[in-house]
């Protein structure tokens, strides 16, 4: 896989997103995170690996600790990405709009 694509892939998951908003406050330890959850180690850690091949954490070994921290470059990488996408209007993407808003209209009706 493509890195983007397992960066969403790994934020697809409510678990690992819920990770990364906890390390918004600081880097923290494998031991601390998984505390925070009511997940088995093996689960969190299989979350944890799925962010770091995915590029949203990175990790740095202090004697037997491994800290896991937000990798903020590829974070604002995806979000300009994705407010590309946002502001693309290709004719397919406005016709399903469209389309959509019709349906939503027809059963308000």
């Amino acid at each position: 896989m493509q890195p983007r694509t397992e960066a969403f892939r790994a934020l697809a998951d409510p678990t690992r997103r819920a990770i990364l908003e906890l390390l918004r406050t600081g880097p923290r330890t494998s031991g601390e995170i998984a505390e925070k959850f009511d997940s088995s180690w093996p689960t969190i850690s299989r979350h944890l690996a799925v962010l770091r091949e995915g590029g949203l954490v990175v990790t740095e070994r202090k004697g037997q600790e491994i800290y896991y921290e937000l990798n903020t470059s590829v974070l604002q990488d995806l979000v300009q990405r994705m407010m590309q996408w946002a502001n693309a209007t290709p004719e397919r993407s406005g016709s399903r709009a469209s389309h959509a808003r019709r349906t939503a209209r027809q059963q308000e009706a």
